[in-house]
């Protein structure tokens, strides 16, 4: 059933749309979330979509009050970086070697690791995404809710949570924390099993702006300040070693995404990415030094820069509230699972969350290489993380607040 779901889910295209202003930024996300919210109305959960489409459900505790009450979330829109219809999946028994997803195209996933033969895996035709970001992770909790309810087993409140536009950054802007009434949650959003992530950047965005003047390029001398070139000077002055290609586990950098120019105006773009606060705080004040530097040299207000944070690393939060691992790491060895972390180099909705005031680490899916026409999702891995889910839904009987 689980697998029905999911390839059910899929078929759903709910690409969200960073350019748009509404929320859900796509109309095609409430299609998803009105059948999301009529399903778990079939398993009798109190559940409703609201007017941004948000879909939130509710099952309330069978064994009493005094236990945790414990929601899970996860996301219910896809990347933009593929295509996301038509999703066209099928299951292959992977025997090693490369993956050759369309013949006709020759498309091909190169091998993967050896610890991947033999398994059952989920992959498409090569011309889209499949869509385990983050339909895996529904699938897996209203199939471990369904599983709780009919076996009638004890449990506690258990609340639902899907959210739309969590791959541009927005999903969790309109969560109400109250409406939804849980002590603690998890995002089920990650890939292998056994991970639970609560480390990850602290964000922010950079707008940097450049003035120029132009004048006559023969009568220029002393006058024209170009403003293309003045923001690669103003490049240059940033580390060049701390950027993504050339960093990884806890290291942060500066990444320029973006960046248009002319002689009169130049505008560069930066997302602003460290796990360690104090390292973060002190990359937003090399930009704004480095534009002190700019305008040392070209005049006053040539360069303007514009931070914004997005999001911090939750792991201060999480610290505070162990159990809320320790809960899950339990979880996942009772069912065979070996637990284990390392850092997100990206947020997650987790995160906002858990400082919104909602413990809310990250839990695997048994998906991979999200956001690619190469995404797949192993079987095996799924049903593992559903069982995870249902575990941790029943545990909740045995906790006290």
């Amino acid at each position: 059933m689980l697998i029905e779901r999911f390839l059910h889910y899929v078929s759903f295209p709910t690409m969200s749309d960073e350019s748009s202003e509404s929320c859900p930024s796509t109309e095609k996300q409430l299609a998803l979330g009105k059948e999301l919210e009529k399903e778990l109305k079939e398993l009798g959960l109190d559940a409703h979509i609201d007017e941004h489409g948000y879909v939130y459900g509710s099952l309330a505790s069978n064994c009493g009050k005094g236990h945790p009450s414990v929601a899970f979330l996860a996301h219910m829109d896809t990347s933009d970086a593929v295509a996301d219809s038509p999703i066209k999946p099928r299951t292959i028994l992977y025997e090693g070697g490369d993956i050759l997803l369309n013949e006709e195209e020759n498309i091909v996933t190169d091998a993967l690791g050896e610890e991947f033969i033999g398994k059952h895996l989920l992959v498409t035709d090569g011309k889209t995404l499949l869509g385990a970001d983050d339909k895996a992770g529904i699938a897996e909790i209203m199939d471990a809710l369904e599983r709780l309810i009919k076996s009638g087993e004890p449990h506690g409140d258990i609340k639902i949570c899907f959210t739309p536009d969590e791959e541009i950054g927005r999903g969790a802007d309109l969560v109400d924390l109250e409406k939804l009434g849980a002590d603690y949650g998890y995002t089920l959003d990650g890939g292998e099993l056994g991970g639970i992530e609560y480390e990850n950047f602290n964000a922010a965005s950079a707008h940097v702006i450049i003035k120029g003047f132009s004048v006559h390029p023969g009568a220029a001398y002393g006058k024209m300040k170009n403003a293309s070139l003045i923001a690669l000077e103003y490049a240059s002055l940033l580390p060049s070693e701390e950027v993504p290609e050339k960093t990884k586990d806890y290291e942060g950098f500066y990444h320029l995404t973006d960046m248009s120019g002319s002689i009169e105006h130049a505008e560069l773009f930066y997302i602003i990415r460290d796990h360690d606060r104090e390292k973060f705080e002190a990359k937003k004040q090399r930009m704004l030094e480095a534009a002190k530097e700019i305008n040392a040299r070209y005049g006053e207000n040539t360069v303007t820069v514009e931070l914004k944070d997005s999001y911090y690393n939750m792991r201060e939060v999480i610290e505070k509230y162990p159990h809320v691992l320790e809960r899950a790491e339990e979880a996942m060895r009772a069912e065979g699972a070996d637990p284990w972390s390392s850092p997100i180099r990206g947020g997650t909705d987790g995160a906002r969350l858990s400082f919104m005031g909602l413990p809310c680490p990250n839990l695997c899916t048994g998906g991979y290489l999200f956001h690619s026409r190469s995404e797949f999702a192993v079987i095996e891995e799924m049903e593992k993380s559903a069982d995870i889910v249902l575990r941790i839904m029943k545990d909740t009987a045995k906790y006290e607040k």
